[in-house]
């Protein structure tokens, strides 16, 4: 069963949270090893190179399952180095502040997709996504310490969980050089997606 964040719920947590650790306060033990990527926080293993069909494909794979005390959760988060880095600062610049106070902090982050030998979208004639080359992370909700969950379907643009979302949101847009929500288009109304591609304009951020 699904507790999506209501206003008098999280206000009641946030209360109840002052000075509490948030998502720094013990998750237990993460699978794989730490250090992944050289981030000492971030748990998972190296994995062999993906050789997929065409331009898909990934040299040097990680598949990440926690980070910063956060347990990576849904499918599985395969990428490269590049965005694992990335994941890690937007964890400890955005999710972290944006939600420390509220039901205990984040435990869990639910991952809707990594890796992929795909188009944009999945289009049928669009360019190459970013998730086919590692690029790539999709995220679709959160998990709090006592069970509450933040879905980007179901809270966006909805009282304090929605401006939660809509912060994380923004602040990706930096470690992240593409940032896409509900405001974006049709294929982002149940998740974020953020990846690395290198951009002549710097970032894009919708």
């Amino acid at each position: 069963m699904k507790t999506t964040i209501g206003a008098a719920g999280l206000l009641l947590a946030v209360l109840s949270g002052c000075g509490s650790g948030g998502s720094d306060v013990s998750r237990g033990t993460f699978a794989g090893s730490p250090g992944l990527c050289g981030i000492p926080d971030m748990y998972g293993e190296r994995i062999d190179r993906i050789r997929g069909e065409g331009a898909c494909g990934v040299a040097r794979p990680v598949r990440i399952t926690a980070v910063g005390g956060i347990a990576l959760t849904g499918a599985r988060a395969t990428v490269n180095c590049d965005t694992a880095e990335a994941l890690s600062r937007w964890v400890e610049r955005a999710v972290k502040p944006a939600t420390r106070r509220a039901n205990g902090g984040v435990a869990s982050m639910r991952v809707a997709a990594s890796y992929s030998c795909r188009t944009r979208n999945s289009q049928r004639g669009a360019k190459l996504s970013e998730h086919a080359k590692g690029n790539a992370i999709d995220i679709s909700s959160f998990t709090f310490a006592d069970g509450t969950v933040l879905t980007v379907e179901d809270d966006w643009g909805n009282g304090q969980g929605g401006r939660m979302l809509s912060e994380m949101h923004r602040k990706a847009c930096g470690p992240f050089t593409t940032v896409l929500g509900p405001n974006a288009d049709r294929f982002h109304q149940d998740h974020f997606h953020f990846d690395v591609e290198k951009r002549r304009s710097g970032t894009y951020c919708r």
